[in-house]
């Protein structure tokens, strides 16, 4: 069953299952929104954040848990999909290419994937993985929503400044990219995520149902 953006709840989210890579993922249909940033750049928090649940995903004081590509099902059609966290983790090099490669795979072949959440800490945004993440995707024509997050680390005009900054530096790319502040401790800028997450996941409705 497909549920409109209006009827969506990100709270019904529920774990589903954790693969290593691609094959061992449930069937490619339906639609999924897929989370990826940096191992320190608070993914999982967004997450719970955003479905409103403390530990739906698993977070840590040590970057890099994420190791798995984390499935969440909303309904039978319509998932939330954590991918391996990049560039920071204090792991094996072998491990962090295996990650690498699970991410990569991931995004070059899943069909059913519609829109990617990248998540940046606002005080370190648009790192070469970001930026390369990013413009795949620009080049793929896949939808971005650039999460800045931790943004209650700055002053409300920092924060601003921040967005802008990185609004101006990816608008070359000329691609469907939105950018704002989120905060996973005072909720900012949960509503807007909330919205454009929820539309993707019923974009496509159409072609699944015929």
């Amino acid at each position: 069953m497909i549920l409109s953006a209006e009827q969506i709840n990100l709270n019904k989210a529920a774990f589903s299952i954790s693969a290593p890579d691609i094959s061992k993922l449930p069937s490619d249909t339906g639609i999924e929104v897929a989370f990826a940033g940096r191992s320190n750049a608070g993914k999982s928090s967004a997450l719970n954040t955003l479905t409103r649940q403390k530990s739906l995903a698993r977070t840590s004081k040590t970057p890099g848990r994420t190791q798995l590509i984390n499935v969440f099902s909303i309904t039978e059609d319509q998932r939330l999909v954590d991918l391996p966290g990049y560039g920071f983790a204090k792991v094996p090099m072998e491990m962090k290419k295996k990650w690498q490669r699970a991410l990569g795979e991931y995004l070059e072949k899943r069909e059913s994937l519609q829109g990617l959440v990248v998540l940046m800490d606002i005080r370190h945004p648009l790192k070469d993985l970001d930026q390369d993440l990013i413009e795949w995707a620009a080049d793929s024509e896949l939808p971005v929503l650039v999460l800045l997050t931790k943004s209650d680390k700055l002053s409300q005009g920092k924060a601003s400044a921040e967005v802008l900054k990185v609004k101006k530096h990816l608008a070359s790319l000329n691609a469907d990219i939105k950018v704002q502040a989120f905060s996973s401790l005072k909720r900012t800028g949960v509503d807007q995520a909330t919205n454009v997450i929820c539309t993707w996941l019923t974009e496509g409705v159409e072609a699944i149902e015929e």
